[in-house]
């Protein structure tokens, strides 16, 4: 084990990588419980999307340390089982099977791309400062979402949206919040979990001793009890439509998964290498290819168990921090998830008010790039802003995508910076043209 890990090569050793994998397991744990909180609201079964989730997130994140040697957790992403659930499925009315197929055929692409390094071209053509506001404005998205599942934030026909009142569901939400974020500041690991699970137990009088629960979330009581343990839930298995997933007008689909899988990829890989210092003789992230490739089987594995695409975690970070240098860490990560695929009645009386402190918290987590945008330039800061904004105003991580790159081209070109808008810059607004016009 010391031999193919390379322990001595990068200065760890067992003990350290089974804290380290145990630490990142922890940080990244809470999405087995908010993955299936959100895509169950496209009328997926909640025990299946967890099992999927379980499923991707072992399996990934095991493949990760024994073929990349990468101390990187991998589980289904943030931002895209929203955009997964509610742009695609939900606003637009495409099945749910059709998007499983699309989530298939953007991982098939990726690990293409991975496998023939195609990814560099692409890389060059994208401008890091529309890749910073992307990432932030995915955060504000999931905050966004955080907000309106715990109805802090509801419709409003004067102000479109606007503040839910003070009640038992937003006094109990900013109570979960407020502990959650304690937790996270103070460092305490596994944060996020123990903020659900004390929003939770928050959430039981709720329906019972006060507050009507059935008003805003159908049901008489928030949580309620559904039993301990369940045998794995394997209803999602190959429910994909791959036919329908291929007709011309799901190609933005495929476009958008690939696009924010791929980029949150690479900057996670980026991010944890510099902090590690996990980085090669060229300085680049160590094994950068072989992780891209993990990755894609990661969203390919996706589609087929019934799930929104596998990702990286930037939350491999904590692992770091604790020491985790090599694939071991992803390892125990990874086979620490198999126990709870087992626990899918437990875990779904989690109401959704109480994953939402987390989901917000995750938001903080995700706007670190803001502060590498140049705001001073306009020429930079027009379209990042446009990429940041419109992906919460929109409620599409689509749109915020595709006026961020034509914003940054015409800008560019007809400021006297043509210099900056590439050949495959160009191909990629065309498609974006020809998505907006479908």
């Amino acid at each position: 084990m010391e031999e193919y890990f390379k322990f001595k090569e990068n200065g760890t050793d067992f003990k350290t990588e089974v804290i380290a994998g145990i630490t990142t397991f922890l940080s990244g744990a809470y999405i087995v419980v908010v993955n299936p909180s959100i895509i169950s609201n496209t009328g997926m079964p909640f025990s299946g999307v967890l099992t999927a989730t379980v499923i991707v997130s072992a399996f990934s994140s095991i493949m990760m340390g024994v073929y990349a040697n990468n101390p990187i957790l991998l589980a289904p992403g943030m931002g895209l089982n929203a955009f997964f659930t509610f742009y695609i499925v939900n606003a637009t009315g495409i099945r749910w099977e059709t998007a499983l197929g699309a989530v298939f055929w953007s991982g098939i692409v990726f690990l293409l791309l991975s496998v023939f390094n195609i990814r560099s071209y692409i890389l060059k053509a994208i401008p890091g400062q529309i890749r910073y506001a992307i990432a932030a404005g995915i955060g504000l998205f999931i905050s966004m979402i955080g907000f309106i599942n715990a109805e802090f934030i509801v419709a409003n026909k004067a102000t479109i949206i606007g503040f839910g009142g003070i009640n038992s569901i937003t006094l109990t939400f900013a109570a979960g919040l407020f502990f959650t974020s304690i937790l996270v500041v103070r460092r305490i690991k596994g944060a996020l979990i123990l903020g659900m699970a004390f929003t939770t137990f928050l959430s039981v009088p709720v329906g019972r001793i006060w507050g009507d629960a059935t008003q805003f979330f159908g049901s008489p009581s928030l949580v309620s009890w559904k039993g301990f343990f369940a045998l794995p839930d394997f209803s999602l298995f190959l429910k994909m439509d791959l036919i329908g997933s291929m007709k011309f007008a799901m190609w933005p689909v495929i476009f958008a998964f690939l696009f924010t899988d791929m980029f949150d990829s690479i900057s996670t890989f980026i991010g944890i290498a510099e902090a590690g210092d996990l980085l090669d003789e060229d300085g680049e992230p160590k094994n950068i290819r072989q992780s891209l490739i993990v990755d894609s089987i990661s969203t390919v594995i996706s589609g087929i168990f019934g799930t929104s695409p596998g990702t990286s975690y930037i939350e491999s970070a904590a692992g770091v921090e604790q020491g985790g240098r090599t694939g071991l860490t992803a390892v125990v990560a990874g086979l620490l998830f198999l126990p709870l695929i087992l626990f899918s009645p437990l875990l779904s009386m989690i109401p959704s008010i109480a994953t939402a402190p987390a989901m917000v918290v995750v938001g903080v987590f995700m706007m670190r790039p803001v502060m590498k945008i140049n705001w001073y330039s306009l020429d930079d800061a027009i379209p990042s802003f446009l990429a940041l904004i419109l992906i919460p105003a929109t409620y599409s991580i689509t749109q915020g995508i595709i006026w961020g790159f034509l914003s940054w081209t015409v800008i560019k070109a007809l400021t006297g910076k043509k210099s900056e808008v590439s050949p495959m810059l160009i191909a990629i607004d065309i498609f974006a043209i020809a998505s907006l016009i479908i």
